[in-house]
């Protein structure tokens, strides 16, 4: 028997199962009113009134329908009201800028455009068919409770999303996720962090980003309830685990860095001891990092590693009954490796370093972009763009992405090398490492710093520092301070806006 996948499958073993209970906890404070606390059947019962709305516009399986907007439940609901009945959902970063998301929308054929009411002045004028504010006024437009929307005949191989990357070009690339990729990501990825009907999940990743990892669709299934963050705060992810018996949430190495600092001035015990697993990803975190989720805020350290055009899961890396009794920094030692492969997924590193995914997860392609696919997916294989290693245990570890390799002297640099042992100097708060133009040896090695408050360390220190621990060809040859570092709403480095003044002027990055 075959039955196709589908991103409703979630939405509706929620309503069969826990239609009750509660499945999404509204952000309270936000320009638009709040949802409150919404029962999976209340949920189903808006994510059928969207569809309606989209029937009664002429809005065809297909179509494409955007969403511009910070974590709220009506973007979660998006999920199961435009996937569910086959329209295409093109979440949108919200921090892009009018042009950034007027392109986005353009480039997907987008008909209908729904923006945050933060957002809405500044986005009054990206051209598109239909334009509703996010909000009690919008809802007027968004749901039509009077009918039944039109059913949709499961087409497994679909588009269910269009995700845009961040990239590292001008312009990004529409990412097709079909509902085979999501379902197969959401359910792989919850069976390896072992997600149940007893989780509260805290959204602290934005769900705009690789359809939030999935986790909107693996916590809707299991009927695990969804806590709405809109924006990032130390202080209010800790006191949110308090109020809400949070047990997993995703991040970014920058979140768990804003977490542990908030931890620091923490009245009493951190909550969520021994009960809250984070799942980390978006750059290889510091092992220091690592060390200090166990130790500072007592939760379980997960590292998992993937793309947008992996859906995104490819490998996870989670503590194993082996390393029981290993000290906590020997422990970090083994989780700063990406992990080994996701069920269902093969990896392998090419001749020139480069890692190769081979999986269900893996898009469709690249958005009316056939040149680009064919070259990210070839003979079978998905090209990350990553350079990495797998080690005799079949751990894989993300050495740098290929352009951010830093070759000095003849010498291969890999940044993060560089970017992690410069973090586990007590002073610095964030690092990035570059390539820079050097007459002599081609490229040098570039330290940009950001340091923690107060402190008076200089450059030479910290070159010192580095020489200490590092071959001499890997340490930096000059230090910069910056108040703060390029990055995606996800926490990535922007390396390529970070190089571009110093390579102005020459025809290639490399020299």
């Amino acid at each position: 028997m075959f039955v196709p996948l589908s991103a409703k499958d979630f939405i509706d073993r929620a309503v069969t199962v826990y239609g009750e209970r509660i499945g999404i906890v509204d952000e309270s404070q936000q320009p638009a009113e709040p949802l409150e606390s919404l029962s999976y059947a209340r949920i189903d019962e808006l994510a059928r009134a969207q569809a309606a709305a989209l029937d009664a516009l002429d809005v065809q399986p297909g179509d494409r329908v955007a969403i511009v907007s910070h974590n709220s439940a009506r973007l979660l609901i998006s999920f199961f009201g435009v996937c569910g009945y086959g329209r295409v959902l093109v979440p949108i970063n919200f921090r892009l800028s009018h042009d950034e998301v007027a392109y986005i929308v353009e480039k997907s054929g987008a008909s209908v455009l729904l923006v945050d009411p933060e957002l809405e002045d500044e986005l009054a004028t990206v051209p598109c068919r239909h334009k509703f504010t996010l909000g009690a006024s919008g809802d007027e437009q968004m749901y039509r409770f009077d009918v039944e929307p039109q059913p949709w005949e499961p087409d497994e191989d679909a588009t269910a999303t269009i995700n845009y990357t961040s990239g590292t070009t001008a312009h990004p690339k529409g990412v097709e996720i079909t509902h085979r990729n999501l379902w197969i990501n959401a359910t792989i990825l919850a069976l390896h962090t072992g997600v149940s009907d007893r989780d509260v999940y805290l959204h602290t990743l934005p769900m705009f980003h690789a359809n939030g990892w999935g986790m909107p669709f693996a916590m809707t299934g299991l009927g695990a309830r969804h806590i709405v963050l809109r924006k990032i705060d130390g202080n209010e992810i800790l006191r949110r685990v308090a109020e809400h018996g949070v047990t997993i949430m995703c991040a970014s190495p920058t979140v768990v860095n804003a977490t542990l600092a908030a931890a620091l001035e923490w009245d009493g015990d951190i909550p969520g001891r021994d009960r809250v697993r984070i799942i980390v990803a978006g750059a290889p975190p510091p092992t220091k990092t690592i060390a200090q989720v166990e130790t500072v805020l007592g939760w379980e350290f997960i590292q998992i590693y993937g793309l947008t055009e992996t859906s995104p899961l490819l490998s996870v890396n989670r503590s194993r009954s082996e390393w029981d009794e290993l000290e906590t920094e020997q422990r970090a030692a083994k989780l700063i490796r990406a992990g080994t492969p996701s069920l269902g997924t093969s990896l392998r590193i090419s001749e020139v370093g480069e890692v190769l995914a081979r999986s269900n997860v893996v898009m469709e392609g690249y958005w009316d972009q056939p040149k680009e696919t064919a070259e990210a997916i070839e003979d079978g294989w998905f090209h990350t763009g990553d350079g990495g290693t797998i080690d005799d245990e079949g751990y894989l570890t993300i050495t740098d992405r290929l352009k951010d390799v830093i070759i000095t002297g003849g010498e291969n640099v890999a940044s993060v090398e560089v970017e992690d042992m410069l973090f586990n100097h007590p002073d610095v708060a964030e690092v990035a490492v570059i390539g820079v133009p050097d007459e002599k040896w081609g490229e040098t090695v570039k330290a940009l710093v950001v340091l923690i408050p107060g402190a008076q360390v200089t450059q030479d220190d910290l070159i010192k520092y580095c020489r200490h621990h590092l071959a001499g060809y890997k340490t930096p040859t000059s230090i910069e301070f910056r108040s703060e570092l390029a990055r995606t709403a996800t926490g990535k480095l922007q390396k390529f806006k970070l190089r571009k003044p110093y390579w102005e002027g020459y025809d290639r990055r490399i020299n």
